[in-house]
């Protein structure tokens, strides 16, 4: 059977990579997504709860709508992380039953994100006080948790997994962090004048971004360390994700509590507007939150993305030097060119210019 010009037949193919049904070709799944997704949707339900509790315990009108505004941030933030977590554990099972196929794994991960959307959103509708806040903080919800779907529909899903575990906790230190800002205000040197409790305000922000992009950067750097681990005992052959993949799921908190503060300035705008309305107070107080939350985005992103990336350089082991040993069997000078035992032109025209009679004895 003749071969057609220009194409080379599959079994041939030096390439292993070039087999797409091979193990080691296809995606690695983000390990334990069922669980991310039962914490985040667990955290979602938390913020969704106390919200309720504070926006019910106050008095209706100016009190609710500045609480709704305050609580807004917290909400977002938990539905975009549940959204994407519950998105990854959707990928998951579809990629298990029908294989890896981009498009469906895309149209599972927005699916997932509708999901968690449509249930928080109608949550807050069926528990809340039925005011115009109350729907905005709803719409919001919903959109934020499909963009977290969308988010998560990404083909590299231990990354994913990665911005989702770090994100997760990097949500639940700042609430647990809210009880030791007073400690923290008299470390540094909060008093009875409005400048030292606005430079220490400023201290104790820094100190909670850096700490959480510290736990940003090792959460997500331990959790692509354990997918490796389980994918090596799965398949010894699976891939090893690159110093990127690390450096994005380092930074991916930060950029999620950028994208969180986007949606709220946009989908939250009306409600954001009613409580700056309300006094010269309220409006100071929401654009000094503003700029505090979008402060605290960039660190968290770059303080994770630095500190995934020196932890995954520690692992690398050294680097080949000139000084080591050569392990090729036989030293360049011995390796002959099959082109020189060939006779040069020279020898070629001698050979058939010499005497006839030392070329033949017997003439």
């Amino acid at each position: 059977m003749t071969k057609q010009p220009g194409r080379v037949p599959a079994a041939e193919s030096d390439d292993p990579a070039a087999d797409a049904a091979s193990p080691s070709s296809r995606p690695l799944p983000a390990p334990g997504a069922a669980i991310l997704a039962l914490l985040a949707l667990g955290w979602l339900t938390a913020m969704l709860w106390s919200t309720r509790e504070a926006i019910n315990s106050a008095a209706a009108g100016v009190t609710a709508i500045s609480l709704s505004a305050f609580a807004l941030p917290g909400v977002i933030s938990a539905a975009l992380v549940a959204g994407a977590a519950v998105a990854l554990a959707a990928g998951n099972l579809l990629a298990r039953r029908y294989g890896d196929w981009a498009t469906l794994r895309f149209a599972g991960a927005i699916g997932g994100g509708m999901l968690v959307g449509l249930g928080a959103a109608l949550a807050i509708n069926l528990t809340y006080i039925d005011t115009s806040p109350t729907n905005v903080i709803a719409g919001t919800t919903a959109v934020a948790a499909i963009i977290g779907g969308a988010v998560a529909g990404a083909r590299t899903a231990p990354a994913v997994g990665a911005v989702v575990t770090a994100a997760l906790g990097t949500l639940i230190f700042v609430v647990a962090f809210s009880n030791a800002r007073d400690p923290l205000f008299d470390l540094f040197g909060a008093g009875d004048s409005q400048e030292s409790v606005v430079n220490a305000a400023k201290w104790v922000s820094r100190t909670e971004s850096l700490v959480a992009g510290l736990l940003a950067g090792l959460l997500a750097f331990g959790y692509l360390t354990w997918a490796r681990r389980r994918a090596l005992r799965h398949d010894p052959a699976a891939p090893a994700l690159r110093w990127p993949a690390y450096l994005l799921a380092g930074a991916g908190p930060g950029l999620l509590l950028l994208l969180a503060e986007m949606i709220i300035r946009v989908g939250g705008r009306s409600l954001l507007d009613l409580a700056s309305a309300l006094s010269e107070a309220d409006a100071v107080a929401q654009t000094s939150l503003g700029t505090s939350r979008v402060d605290n985005g960039i660190w968290v992103l770059f303080v994770g993305a630095l500190t995934a990336l020196i932890a995954f350089g520690r692992t690398l082991g050294p680097a080949h030097t000139d000084d080591e040993p050569d392990d090729s069997p036989e030293p360049v000078a011995a390796r002959v060119d099959p082109e020189d035992d060939e006779a040069s032109p020279a020898e070629t025209f001698g050979a058939f210019n010499a005497d006839p009679a030392k070329a033949d004895p017997t003439r």
